[in-house]
């Protein structure tokens, strides 16, 4: 596949596949300073919590975790809080993050729109869907864009906790 070839489609391609790359490694970037909050609430060496962050398969299960670390008694409340309201904010921005992760994409050269065809079974009460479309409008480019921004102030605020807590870094 050559990229930009010129048509329409490639250039919408082109571009939603470079906002998901973006979305993916600012995720990917903050998410693993889960691993320094760990290592800080649990009070264990940085690689100690390398091992514990990559034992751990989902992003639920990491924040389970660091916030489970947070609500334990040794922890101070403004600490916790700030922590809980940090890691709330992770899993707000992963639902956007975790559509464009579990989609395929097509182009629909009667209407000229990209779609995301979302890679999940919906089981409803005698039947299950499979499948559903959606278009990405301008609306959502936008969305994507806002995502990669909250995620890199929610980075920059990880990390000024980790270093004013003094946690492994």
């Amino acid at each position: 596949m050559e990229l930009g070839s010129g048509s329409q489609s490639d250039v919408q391609l082109d571009d939603i596949l470079l906002r998901v790359g973006r979305l993916n490694y600012t995720w990917t970037n903050t998410e693993s300073l889960l691993i320094h909050l760990m290592a800080g609430l649990a009070g264990v060496e940085k690689d100690v919590a390398v091992v514990l962050f990559l034992t751990l398969n989902t992003t639920r299960a990491r924040v389970d975790l660091v916030e489970r670390l947070s609500k334990l008694p040794k922890v101070e409340e403004e600490l916790r809080d700030e922590v809980l309201a940090l890691t709330n904010r992770l899993v707000r921005q992963s639902t956007l993050r975790n559509k464009y992760n579990h989609c395929i994409y097509s182009f629909d050269p009667d209407q000229g729109r990209l779609r995301t065809i979302m890679m999940r079974i919906q089981d409803r009460r005698k039947d299950i869907k499979v499948g559903k479309m959606e278009t990405i409008t301008p609306e959502e480019t936008e969305n994507i864009d806002a995502c990669i921004a909250n995620l890199e102030r929610l980075n920059t605020e990880i990390w000024a906790l980790v270093q004013r807590h003094g946690f492994p870094a």
